[in-house]
């Protein structure tokens, strides 16, 4: 016990424990921690939805009115409207109308849009779809 102890006391045993003890930032280290921001990312975006609110507020607008006639989209197309995707660029896609964004409550940062016969949720910052509503109209 008393040899291991004046072992740890020297010098240069120290700085080998301090090498196997302080961290090290490699490659791999800073891909995770890259990742790790896209996966706080996704989990975002995994946290904001349409309200229910929201939801029968939408539904029931575009149920009595149809102001908007919007086409169905070809499936390939459609498939990447998910939740968690960027909104595809050059996608044709319409803002609510003024009647019933009014009665909606606000989103900070956040956009509703018309796709096809979808209304998304979509991050103003970024892009990315956090909520879709499937055939509303």
């Amino acid at each position: 016990m008393a040899r291991i102890a004046q072992a740890l006391s020297s010098a240069p045993s120290l700085a080998l424990l301090a090498l196997l003890v302080l961290p090290v930032s490699t490659k791999a280290q800073q891909g995770r921690s890259s990742r790790a921001g896209v996966s706080e990312t996704m989990e975002q975006v995994a946290d904001v939805v349409f309200g229910e609110v929201e939801r029968r507020l939408i539904v029931e607008f575009f149920a009595g009115n149809t102001p908007v006639r919007g086409k169905r989209l070809p499936p390939g197309i459609r498939k990447n409207l998910a939740r968690g995707k960027p909104l595809p660029p050059g996608i044709a896609k319409q803002v609510l109308p003024i009647q019933l964004e009014d009665r909606l409550p606000p989103r900070d940062g956040y956009e509703r849009v018309i796709v096809g016969t979808d209304v998304l949720l979509v991050s103003a910052v970024t892009g990315l779809i956090v909520d879709v509503l499937r055939d509303v109209f």
